[in-house]
């Protein structure tokens, strides 16, 4: 919509005046003010983009008011208007094999203490700081987590490759504070991984403009949404991930038999049924869900993304990655996709070397 001032008849256009008179003087300067003020309100009515985004949130609320609306905390735009910053805790060494140390530390996210295991190439380090990479697991029963186990060949052939890698547990995984949120419907892993990012960011040994992230199944989703909060992330990797648009989840939906359900109804549970008694089930004509789903925000992304996902996965369907791929064609956003006939959900067996050599290429490449 572009503005255009208001056209006067003849009878509305103020007299012409010669000479003047303080009469005529005056009401000339009324009419003036009147045009003034007609022509503001109506460049008034033209919403700026912000303007436009702000005023979406406000009515899915039900209110043009600026009162907080339930679940605005999932939303892209109010993580957006967050701050993450963090730094690492103490180190303690846990493995020196020549090639890289291996060290079991922490951050603060949210007032929580948050654990993960941080690898840092040995030998000279770059002027600049050594690239890095937020490491983010997949589901894992939270009870059974323990920061040293699973993920180690992966860890091991980043770490040999010089970057800097910080596998971080999310909150309620092993001796991390806080509860399991789950990592669909709510923001406390997006927290964790931004704040995480943040905390390789104050580190003197890592390059800050080369800070990556590798995610793996339910990752996928937290290091999308992560990318869509921070699109200047320059450089994401995603292994068999899963939820995107949130349409796909209704599409493909997850067989993971290793998830252990609370054995009683707890809060996380009761805020879900609440979501979706509130506001349905995720569509492409609902202004919340629009707001939730990272793919939403392609757009914007400033970085590079790069996903592997094998075709005989029978835990998260290669759909989800398919019809990733087909919107980010859509897009100026630099992306791979590969897939692998064998190698399950985790790409192992002979997949695996070639998933990790073309994470390794893409990574050397855009960090």
């Amino acid at each position: 919509m572009v503005a255009t001032q208001p056209v006067l008849t003849p009878d509305e256009m103020p007299p012409r005046v010669s000479p003047p008179t303080r009469k005529n003087l005056f009401i000339t300067v009324v009419a003036l003010i009147l045009l003034l003020g007609i022509t503001l309100f109506v460049l008034g009515k033209i919403p700026s983009r912000s303007a436009t985004s702000n005023t979406l949130l406000q009515k899915i609320a039900g209110s043009t008011s600026p009162t907080p609306f339930p679940f605005q905390e999932m939303t892209i735009p109010y993580l957006r208007s967050k701050t993450y910053e963090s730094s690492l805790g103490d180190k303690a060494l846990y493995e020196d094999n020549g090639v890289y140390r291996s060290y079991l530390t922490s951050y603060t996210s949210e007032g929580l203490k948050v654990n993960g295991l941080l690898t840092i190439p040995s030998g000279e380090q770059p002027k600049e700081g050594w690239p890095a990479i937020v490491f983010i697991h997949g589901y894992i029963p939270p009870t059974l987590y323990e920061t040293t186990e699973k993920y180690v060949a992966y860890v091991d052939s980043l770490a040999r490759s010089g970057f800097v890698v910080f596998k971080i547990d999310l909150r309620g995984h092993g001796q991390s504070e806080g509860n399991p949120g789950g990592g669909y419907f709510g923001s406390d892993y997006v927290a964790d991984a931004l704040n995480a990012y943040s905390a390789l960011e104050s580190a003197n040994f890592v390059n800050k403009k080369a800070i990556g992230m590798w995610g793996h199944s339910m990752a996928g989703n937290i290091v999308l949404r992560s990318m869509a909060v921070r699109p200047e992330i320059p450089a994401s990797v995603i292994w068999a991930g899963a939820v995107y648009s949130y349409e796909d989840q209704r599409k493909y939906g997850i067989n993971d038999q290793s998830y252990r359900p609370p054995g009683t109804i707890n809060q996380n549970n009761i805020r879900r049924r609440e979501l979706f008694e509130k506001y349905g089930s995720a569509s492409a004509t609902s202004a919340f869900w629009q707001q939730v789903a990272p793919t939403s925000y392609l757009r914007d992304l400033k970085g590079a993304i790069e996903i592997n996902h094998a075709e005989d996965d029978t835990v998260v369907n290669i759909g989800y990655s398919r019809d990733l791929m087909a919107l980010l064609d859509k897009t100026k956003v630099p992306h791979e996709f590969y897939t692998y006939t064998t190698g399950g959900h985790n790409i192992e067996g002979p997949s695996y070397s070639s998933a990790m050599e073309r994470t390794l290429e893409f990574f050397k490449k855009y960090l």
